[in-house]
């Protein structure tokens, strides 16, 4: 089972959301307090039953909010990002050599996330 793990940073608060396996699958933005993290996780929760976006490709359709995006980054690798219902972009991955490493981390996402345990870090 995934778990989200919420840690301070020097700015804030953020969260990173592990698979089973102890690798990080998807990561937020710094928040300004716990409180405003926590919300944040819970809406990944709630937001990762999303369509997935490719934006890779000529003439994508556009996908209703929530919804996952893939798109490729500087260096030419695939990268996702969760939006919520409302457009606002609640998690991120790292960067994937593969599209299809890409597509099995947005599943992960999907699989780990709604049942994932939160716990914090110091």
């Amino acid at each position: 089972m995934g778990k989200f793990v919420v840690k301070k940073t020097a700015t804030g608060v953020k969260f990173d959301l592990k698979a089973s396996n102890g690798q990080v699958i998807a990561t937020s933005e710094v928040y300004s307090s716990e409180a405003a993290c926590l919300k944040g996780i819970e809406s990944v929760k709630n937001n990762s039953v999303g369509g997935v976006e490719d934006q890779t490709v000529e003439n994508y359709e556009v996908l209703k909010h929530p919804k996952f995006e893939i798109y490729k980054d500087k260096a030419g690798e695939f990268r996702f990002r969760l939006k919520a219902k409302n457009g606002e972009i609640i998690a991120t991955s790292e960067g994937y050599k593969s599209m299809d490493s890409c597509k099995n981390g947005i599943e992960s996402v999907k699989k780990n996330a709604p049942e994932a345990v939160t716990e914090k870090q110091d």
